[in-house]
């Protein structure tokens, strides 16, 4: 490991499990003053005690405006600036055209869209000048997905994100790119496709997709997003980097 993030501040929503957790992991072993967030406590403790290095967990539901302040608040207790954030908090269910709800709407773009826009819009006092933000898109922003309409349009929402915050904030020198991982290897993934044999099924199906030949694992997600927080992406800004095996691309 190298000491890319030593004495640099980073934010990572959605730390507990997943993509979030193995991104975690690799800011902290690079020397990162480390934040996480996660909506459970339990799920919370459990994710501090796998990551070795300096971490404050802050638990909050990104979609609350207050969890976010609360999140802040606890930066600024002990830092004066943070040089990434990474928002990844999020999550979807399945739900074809004909049975989707106002609360899986609600739930979905809660999550998704507003927690995402208000987890950065907040961070820029903090966040200091030539800083750099990573969002977390989806390869389904690009795909049709049959049953995930509502999850697909939140990721393409915030692929827009990225491509019109740079403008926002180009007298600032943020960075702000996206990270549109493929299918991953979590249990996010498992929980939507069914758990046990049924999810195992479907992967099964899905790899036959996949130029790769095989699903992905979030610790190579995490790669991705330590390079574009990284000094090595100086020029880098606006992009969208599918971490997908080229699904994808076909």
């Amino acid at each position: 490991m190298t000491d890319r993030f030593e004495n640099k501040v980073v934010v990572v929503t959605g730390g507990t499990s997943g993509i979030g957790l193995a991104t975690a992991k690799a800011f902290a072993a690079e020397g990162a003053s480390l934040f996480i967030t996660g909506r459970r406590q339990d799920a919370l403790d459990a994710a501090l005690k796998q990551i070795d290095g300096r971490v404050v967990g802050v638990r909050g539901d990104m979609a609350d405006l207050a969890d976010i302040d609360r999140l802040y608040d606890a930066v600024q207790q002990r830092h004066a600036q943070i040089d990434v954030v990474f928002a990844n908090a999020g999550g979807g269910e399945l739900a074809p055209l004909g049975a989707i709800t106002e609360e899986h709407y609600e739930k979905t773009f809660g999550s998704n869209v507003k927690g995402v826009l208000f987890t950065v819009q907040k961070a820029l006092p903090l966040l200091r000048d030539g800083g750099s933000v990573i969002l977390t898109a989806s390869t389904t922003s690009t795909k049709g997905t049959g049953a995930f309409s509502v999850y697909s349009a939140t990721k393409a929402a915030i692929r827009n994100f990225a491509r019109s915050w740079i403008l926002d904030l180009k007298d600032r020198r943020i960075r702000v790119n996206a990270v549109s991982p493929g299918l991953t290897e979590t249990a996010g993934l498992n929980d939507l496709f069914g758990g046990g044999e049924q999810a195992q099924g479907t992967k099964d199906y899905l790899v036959g997709q996949i130029p790769a030949g095989r699903i992905g694992q979030p610790e190579e997600i995490a790669k991705a997003v330590m390079f574009l927080a990284s000094d090595e992406a100086s020029y880098i800004n606006g992009i969208e980097l599918f971490v997908d095996g080229g699904q994808a691309q076909i």
